[in-house]
């Protein structure tokens, strides 16, 4: 009997959010699937900006890089896509942030298990009915088809079969790919079976999505079936609570609803009772909101780049939507806190970075508010040009960079009785949505790194030197210019990949060792290869270096020299690192996490979040404390255990990173706990010293600390008593009188300088009373249009001053120069009216920018005084002449 007819009484169950969660990863838990939390929203993958689907955090498992987790995995993976942010709040089921619930089979089942369960689980967990149920197949997968209608009993009327375009994934132009399967939900069965159309929104919603991973597309297009098939499937949570909560789209659901219900209280309004124009901001805001939390959450910042773009976009969207609703003030924390108590049961790091996500929130929030107000200026400046028309590039600018809403846009131009180019906004528009498209929708799964083919051949090398600084191994391979070779000789440039190695491979921050690989026991001529560089790829350590004389054969014994120095400087740079992260959490906020870091030979780096700079007396402070713990002398303790007895027993970890079952715990006890795989000193006294010097932001809400430690500091310290003893002899002073001498110095410069400008000032204006003979008429406008070079931007504006009183009320002065005579790249403008002038409508700052741009800048200033710059010292003679035809249009 199929499984289709040995369901008889089908009942929907109106599960919550959380319910259907719990209920799909225990379905498949109960079926021997290993339960995996979901991965961080940044991706360990340069391909894309953020986790857009739930199979990407086992993209390395597919493509074998990576050991899988189990013979089968399910997840509830969080998700951001922005490639369809325009409809977003237009329709029933368009996200920005949403989440996706797979089933995962590496190697294991196939179709018949991922067709079957995924009937089960939709017929007989969740309660749907049959009759509303349509599946698509891929119109040349018959195995799938059969399977739907022979096993599982679907009616042959709803199996749907598509195209390629519909109903085969594929990774890239090369790679894994397959047919898949969907699950459609039928809102109206009574329509009947006859020409279903699943394009048809209003009727079907895709709730499950299985692909079959059973091909490898060569560069040819030849499709080959992989030893190993794999199972992909995703259900979208948001749309599976839509059908069981019998709401009429995605937003009125429990995950979201209450978000909505919390806008309309801070406008104190009926959301039932808004119509469906305004409806949108709310959505939008609903979506975004829990897209910004999570981001924060994770680790991501406010910037103008990449994923911190994205965010800053998204933020500032629900800044925009809650304007146009009527909220002028702050209100994303408010929200916030709603989105954060909805999800902190499946996502408990939302309430352990709470603050964070607050602050980070608030920070932009007030940003946005300022950028906004400049938005609405420009506006009125747009207007003021009286053109008639805000072009639509004008109007994207406006949208885009100020995140001025293109319907207020229009709205307020009307009232002006100006029109918009909305065509040339639209096409702006598109434009952005194929670039965002371009970088955000495709995950690429094909194999670049010849390295990476390389190393697939190979055994994990056994890494031993935590405790080793020596050690003879077995060569495994030679690769020259990216090319497998059985031997290499003097000059080649090369990577090795040996059977063990006591060399350090790049990761966690540390950089790789460096040392010697000097061959044993061969009838070649001993070959020595200096190694000055290890990373890993996979398992492997691949080693790089020059072949300094000799020659090497796969197959050979070397024996492998760690440089020692370098070594032991590295290892006290690292543990550094770790005793910095505490005295900053200990001195500053306890609160402050980890953002990256990079621990080298000479110095270390630590990125950190930060939603200030660090006073000078607070890194005073933790360079004291680490100083302090150096000179105790703690015993570091390094031990093996399970992630979470390392989380239980309060081992820090770097957010977002992925870790294994069993974790290395380096322990300085009573100061600090992490996960590390780095190398490290047996006692802090190995250190030596320790000395900060700089800290800096390197982007919003992140800074950086460069730090110093042992031979290096010592250096450091050496170099810096160089420079006093050279400034005591030239200043002729004691050292502890430097200081004070150098602001005495700073005092007597700032005061020449003052009076040099003096004197210039007073230069300008008396050459520039020799100008008045040159003042040209337009009207009845005395005018003066001049070259003035060897002038700073001050002094030309107290000559255009001297000039305009001179002229008297109804003149006008445009002069401009070189500042610097030796600096043919920088030119200064100025722009003086008088009052007359001004009361016929005319404004100097507004006149001076298109004049300053065919200089290659800009500018602008007050109705009476405006100064602009320029880089194009060979046209400002052509601009001065432009401002002359300029002013005789405008005065006519």
């Amino acid at each position: 009997m199929s499984v289709a007819r040995a369901m008889s009484n089908f009942q929907m169950k109106p599960l919550t959010g959380d319910e259907i969660r719990t209920a799909f990863l225990n379905f498949f838990e109960q079926r021997n699937h290993k339960v995996l939390p979901s991965a961080s929203l940044v991706p360990d993958d340069p391909t894309v900006l953020l986790t857009i689907a739930g199979m990407l955090p086992f993209k390395p498992v597919f493509l074998g890089h990576e050991k899988r987790p189990s013979k089968r995995a399910t997840t509830s993976q969080k998700c951001i896509r922005t490639n369809d942010i325009e409809n977003v709040g237009k329709t029933a089921r368009h996200h920005t942030f949403f989440e996706m619930l797979g089933n995962f089979s590496f190697g294991d089942y196939f179709k018949k298990e991922a067709i079957e369960w995924a009937w089960e689980l939709s017929t007989n967990i969740f309660g749907l009915d049959p009759k509303h149920l349509v599946v698509s197949v891929f119109r040349e997968d018959k195995e799938a088809e059969d399977i739907w209608r022979d096993v599982v009993g679907v009616d042959p009327h709803r199996i749907i079969k598509m195209d390629e375009a519909d109903n085969f994934w594929s990774s890239g132009p090369t790679g894994p790919c397959g047919p898949c399967s969907e699950l459609y939900y039928d809102f109206h069965p009574e329509l009947g079976d006859i020409k279903i159309d699943l394009e048809d929104d209003s009727r079907f919603i895709e709730f499950y999505n299985l692909v079959f991973m059973q091909y490898n597309r060569d560069s040819d297009g030849t499709l080959t079936s992989l030893a190993n098939c794999n199972i992909d499937t995703g259900m979208g949570l948001e749309r599976m609570a839509q059908i069981l909560q019998g709401v009429p789209n995605n937003y009125e659901t429990d995950l979201m609803f209450p978000l909505i219900q919390k806008v309309a209280s801070l406008i104190g309004v009926n959301y039932k009772h808004i119509d469906e124009k305004n409806k949108i901001s709310f959505k939008v805001i609903a979506d975004h909101i829990r897209a910004c939390v999570h981001m924060v959450s994770d680790g991501v910042l406010a910037t103008n780049l990449g994923r911190g773009y994205v965010l800053r976009r998204l933020l500032r969207r629900i800044v925009r939507h809650g304007r146009l609703l009527g909220i002028h003030g702050f209100f994303l924390k408010e929200v916030a806190e709603v989105a954060i108590d909805l999800m902190k049961i499946s996502y408990p790091q939302l309430l352990t970075r709470r603050q964070q996500i607050f602050n980070e929130l608030q920070r932009e929030e007030a940003r946005f508010l300022e950028t906004l107000e400049r938005g609405e200026k420009m506006l009125e400046d747009l207007l003021a040009d009286n053109s008639g028309q805000i072009s639509g590039y004008q109007a994207f600018e406006l949208y885009d960079t100020y995140g001025f809403p293109i319907e207020l846009t229009e709205e307020i131009a009307q009232e002006k009785f100006v029109s918009v180019d909305i065509k040339g906004f639209q096409k702006a528009m598109e434009k952005q949505r194929e670039r965002a498209k371009a970088a955000s929708t495709t995950i690429d799964l094909t194999i670049q790194d010849s390295l990476e083919k390389i190393v697939n051949g190979f055994d994990e090398t056994n890494f031993v030197g935590y405790k080793k600084f020596e050690e003879s191994s077995k060569v495994q391979a030679i690769v020259i210019d990216g090319v497998i070779s059985n031997k290499c000789g003097d000059g080649d440039r090369i990577d090795i990949i040996l059977e063990s190695t006591p060399f350090y491979g790049e990761g966690g921050g540390q950089i790789g060792d460096r040392g010697l690989l000097v061959s044993v026991g061969s009838t070649n001529i001993p070959c020595e290869i200096e190694i000055d560089d290890v990373r890993r790829i996979k398992g492997s350590f691949v080693h790089s270096g020059l072949v300094k004389n000799g020659i090497l054969n796969v197959g050979d014994i070397v024996n492998c020299k760690v440089d020692n120095y370098s070594r032991r400087c590295i290892q006290a740079n690292h543990t550094s690192t770790h005793l910095l992260q505490s005295a900053l959490k200990s001195v500053v906020d306890s609160d402050i996490s980890q953002a990256g870091s990079l621990v080298g030979f000479d110095r270390l780096r630590f990125d950190f979040h930060s939603s200030r700079p660090i006073s000078l007396e607070e890194l005073d402070k933790v360079e004291k404390i680490i100083n302090d713990w150096i000179s105790e002398g703690h015993n570091l303790s390094v031990t093996e255990m399970s992630l979470s007895e390392a989380r239980a027993a309060g081992a820090i970890a770097m957010f977002g990173e992925k870790y294994g079952d069993i974790v290395r715990v380096v322990d300085v006890p009573g100061v600090s706990m992490e996960l590390c795989g780095g190398t490290h000193v047996a006692n802090t006294t190995e250190i030596g010293i320790f000395k900060i010097i700089s800290e800096i932001g390197i982007a919003a809400g992140v800074r950086r600390i460069e730090a110093i430690s042992g031979q290096g500091a010592l250096e450091y310290l050496n170099a810096r008593d160089s420079v006093v003893r050279t400034l005591t002899d030239r200043l002729k002073v004691q050292s502890d009188q430097i200081v004070d001498r150098v602001i005495t110095l700073q005092n007597e410069v700032k005061s020449l300088n003052k009076l040099l400008e003096k004197l210039q000032e007073e230069v300008a204006s008396s050459k520039a009373l020799a100008l008045v003979t040159n003042a040209i008429l337009i009207g009845d406008v005395s005018c003066i249009f001049e070259r003035f070079d060897g002038m700073s931007g001050d002094a030309l504006q107290s000559a255009a001053k001297t000039l305009v009183e001179t002229l008297g009320p109804s003149s006008v002065v445009v002069l401009g120069g070189m500042p610097d005579l030796a600096d043919n790249n920088k030119v200064v403008l100025v722009a003086a009216f008088s009052s007359e002038v001004i009361n016929q409508g005319l404004h100097a700052g507004k006149f001076l920018g298109p004049v300053a741009k065919l200089c290659g800048g800009g500018g602008g200033g007050r109705p009476s005084l405006a100064q602009a710059g320029g880089r194009d010292v060979q046209s400002l003679d052509a601009a001065l002449d432009f401002a002359s035809d300029q002013l005789r249009k405008l005065l006519s």
